[in-house]
């Protein structure tokens, strides 16, 4: 059996999959390995018989395409995360960096290499980008994964318990928020009745973000599409899309909140969810497709994965998003076709945008860097395409080449990558796992990954509360982003009720956390 496996490479990977997937789904009190226990199910095979690993370049491959899609994915909101919430960010990155120095300390104090070092890190803290990128430093070398597997469970568990004693904490000690809730979006229909003088197109901006107006109803019940000129008069009644807090706001602004539904009527102005599926319109802004000017139509918000956003005039658009539209009934099938509104948008891996990019981010990888003291060195197969992700992501499109991927065609890239990755890497490191659990050297990495980690956990925990004063919801999703460990992000949700500040902090420090790991990583193999 073992030889006839040996002889199917293709045959072995989907059957250490199919093993690892049906283990990661099994769940203890809302705990579940998730992907990672693939990477057990290939150390269980490889341990079996060293000659059930797969190829080297299906490992690279798997391992480049998840970088680079992680980088698409979170390039704007990185690039976003080093100009706002920078108390979070820079605590995130302190944190983690201060991690690093107490590895190094930790491993030269055990008697570590550089290789067990990195994957100390890399498992303490659940980062597999990390482990990714020690292991193509050090050319495979067993010691990292081994390090990184011993040190994965404890990094959930201990993160867990931290998510929620913060969550605990924020029904007993509750501490305020500091940055909007610019997410959680509401509707609200506001009866004008002060004298005002101002455009709505100068009642948009809040103290508390942003504010849209979708349409508005005379008091002789005629109801307009609102334009950036447009003055609301005592007696009109106006719909106002936005956070929470802004539409508060705007509301004591202008009046008060009216018991009228304004987007319930839909007698005159319609409004639907729209699929973006027209090429021209990937990696442009909301301003760009100027539905006002060709249509009359009004963009209020945009559906990308499971959160909606405002659609400001600086958005930018990707395949696949869903934009919530007011419009006259009878323009509603035009905007639609303008639009597009087809799903095979949402699929499209963008081919052209997604080849060039890689070959981008690999051919950066493969260029020697100059490093005083240290001499020449790659940044290799996983950090090269994540940082050209992160810049393409950003940048969105140049010229008629639209570097951004739909949602779901990112998140399934990423999962894929993510799979075949730790087949391979599971795949080469299963005889050195059972020699270093049988030895006291595996009980010394595993007694250090849980010092890491607690030391991880008490320093978000106690100093994100103080220093950043992030409240208890948002602080788990720091928590969650800070380990860049979806399991956390799961139970935090679950927790809260699927409260919106848990996902914002989670966005807000994942970028930063992810880059952050990657390069301490990898400085750690070079000691």
């Amino acid at each position: 059996m073992v030889q006839f496996l040996i002889d199917r490479p293709v045959l072995l990977l989907f059957g250490v999959l199919a093993v690892g997937t049906a283990i990661g789904q099994l769940r203890f009190k809302s705990i579940a390995l998730g992907p990672a226990a693939v990477l057990f199910a290939a150390l269980a095979a490889s341990s079996y018989d060293e000659r059930l690993a797969l190829p080297e370049a299906l490992g690279t491959f798997g391992l480049a395409i998840f970088a680079y899609t992680i980088g698409i994915t979170a390039g704007p909101s990185f690039f976003a995360s080093l100009r706002t919430g920078l108390r979070p960010v820079a605590l995130v990155f302190t944190i983690l960096a201060g991690c690093g120095l107490l590895t190094f300390a930790l491993a030269r104090l055990l008697g570590f290499g550089p290789g067990t070092a990195a994957g100390l890190y890399a498992g303490a803290n659940t980062n597999t980008p990390g482990l990714a990128a020690a292991l193509e430093r050090l050319d495979g070398a067993p010691e990292v994964t081994v390090a990184y597997s011993l040190t994965y469970v404890g990094g959930v568990l201990i993160m867990l318990l931290a998510a929620a004693y913060a969550l605990r904490e924020a029904t007993t000690h509750p501490v305020p928020d500091d940055a909007p809730v610019s997410e959680n979006l509401v509707n609200a229909t506001v009866r004008v009745t002060h004298d005002n003088v101002l455009a709505v197109r100068e009642l948009t901006f809040t103290p508390h973000g942003r504010v849209l107006f979708s349409r508005y109803m005379t008091p002789d019940g005629e109801v307009h599409m609102t334009d950036g000129p447009t003055v609301l008069r005592p007696g009109d009644r106006v719909l106002v899309i936005g956070p929470e807090a802004g539409v508060r706001h705007i509301t004591k602004q202008l009046g008060r909140r009216s018991k009228l539904q304004l987007e319930q009527d839909r007698s005159e102005v319609d409004f639907r969810r729209i699929v973006l599926s027209q090429r021209r319109f990937y990696g442009r802004t909301v301003k760009e497709l100027q539905l006002w000017e060709r249509l009359r139509a009004r963009p209020t918000r945009v559906r990308r994965g499971d959160q909606d956003f405002l659609a400001t005039d600086d958005f930018v658009l990707q395949a696949g998003d869903r934009i919530r539209v007011a419009a006259p009934r009878e323009q509603m099938a035009k905007v639609a076709a303008y639009l597009g509104d087809s799903d095979h948008g949402s699929s499209d891996i963008n081919p052209l945008g997604l080849a060039l990019g890689m070959a981008l981010g690999l051919l950066l990888g493969a260029l020697p860097l100059g490093l005083p003291g240290v001499g020449d060195i790659a940044l290799g197969q996983a950090a090269g395409p994540l940082i050209a992700g992160l810049i393409l992501g950003r940048v969105g499109r140049t010229g008629r080449v639209v570097w951004t991927l739909p949602h779901q065609a990112a998140s399934t890239l990423t999962q894929v990558g993510l799979l075949l990755f730790l087949a391979y890497a599971g795949g080469r490191a299963g005889s050195a796992f059972i020699d270093a659990i049988r030895s006291p050297v595996g009980v010394k990495i595993v007694l250090a990954g849980l010092v890491i980690t607690t030391v991880h956990a008490v320093a978000l925990v106690f100093i994100g509360r103080r220093v950043s004063r992030s409240g208890g919801a948002r602080l788990a999703g720091v928590i969650a982003g800070s380990q860049t460990q979806p399991a956390v992000l799961a139970y935090a949700n679950e927790s809260s009720g699927l409260d919106q500040r848990v996902a914002l902090g989670y966005a807000l420090v994942y970028p930063v956390a992810m880059v952050t790991k990657i390069v301490v990583a990898q400085v750690l193999t070079m000691f």
